[in-house]
């Protein structure tokens, strides 16, 4: 058995992680701006210097091996890396930190950082920082696909290939429609409006509202904080919302009960195991202060 590592190129390794992301090899042709023949011609090398083939052809179609998933995966994981760790060397090597990718989840960037992301970006007037707000869940999918820097967003709490720096804890509270005069036990609250299932702050509530005996009938979903707070206003549901969104402005919601129903942490969270950007340790720095 021969223990040679085959001489693979970025281009073939790009070629097949592109045919992943798309429905058909013309599309993923477009995307990386060659030929579909060039793309065939790639995937053949690349099959020819591992030793395998990667697709077997059905009729006019070339469907994936049940082990071409894995190769794909790996590719994609040796490009992320390399792509970091070329980015760092050309920051560090010119004297320049060049573009710092940022996410955020819209808490945080409206209203617990933005002070702290003004002075950071007066501090570093030739760093060219983009900012991406989004929820949790597909901030950490990007920063995974290394599409993002760092993601200021709730603390992943050990799941996935992340390093985490804890910012602050967030406190979110129940708010009944203005016509509830009289708040009665848990067992008589609702029907709920509430974040989406899939959110990681969503499993937190139904946990604790299941834990004090609140029935959890769910109305509407919306990752939007305010189009909630908007149809708590219109007497449709009750909410949890963190106390930050639901209680800003001179139209904020009153809470149910004084003290809040969970607290979850903001953290800044990178990849674990790649090569960080040079300006992602100050701008945590930054956001700590």
């Amino acid at each position: 058995m021969d223990d040679t590592l085959p001489t693979l190129s970025t281009a073939q390794l790009s070629y097949l992680v592109a045919i992943t992301r798309h429905r058909t090899w013309a599309e993923a042709a477009s995307s990386l701006h060659v030929t579909p023949s060039a793309l065939s011609q790639g995937i053949a090398e690349l099959e020819r210097r591992l030793g395998v083939p990667l697709f077997a052809t059905d009729g006019r179609r070339r469907v994936p091996h049940d082990y071409t998933a894995t190769m794909a995966e790996c590719a994609e994981r040796v490009l992320a890396d390399l792509d970091q760790v070329t980015r760092w060397l050309r920051a560090v090597g010119s004297g320049q930190v060049g573009k710092l990718r940022v996410g955020m989840i819209d808490i945080a960037a409206v209203h617990h950082c933005p002070d702290a992301v003004r002075e950071f970006r007066r501090a570093h007037p030739k760093l060219d920082v983009g900012f991406t707000v989004a929820p949790t869940g597909e901030l950490l999918d990007r920063l995974e696909r290394n599409q993002l820097d760092v993601a200021v967003c709730v603390d992943p709490e050990g799941v996935g290939p992340f390093d985490a720096t804890p910012l602050l804890s967030d406190a979110l509270a129940v708010y009944a429609p203005p016509g509830v005069t009289a708040v009665g036990p848990p067992s008589q609250w609702g029907p709920w409006l509430l974040f989406p299932a899939e959110s990681r702050t969503r499993t937190a509530i139904n946990r604790r509202l299941r834990a004090i005996g609140a029935p959890l009938v769910v109305e509407m979903e919306s990752h939007q904080p305010e189009v909630l707070v908007e149809m708590v206003r219109l007497g449709l549901g009750w909410t949890v919302l963190p106390t930050a969104q639901a209680e800003h402005g001179a139209h904020g919601l009153a809470r149910a009960m004084a003290e809040p129903l969970l607290t979850r942490t903001i953290s800044a969270v990178t990849r674990r195991g790649g090569a960080l950007h040079p300006a992602v340790a100050p701008f945590i720095a930054a956001l700590s202060a």
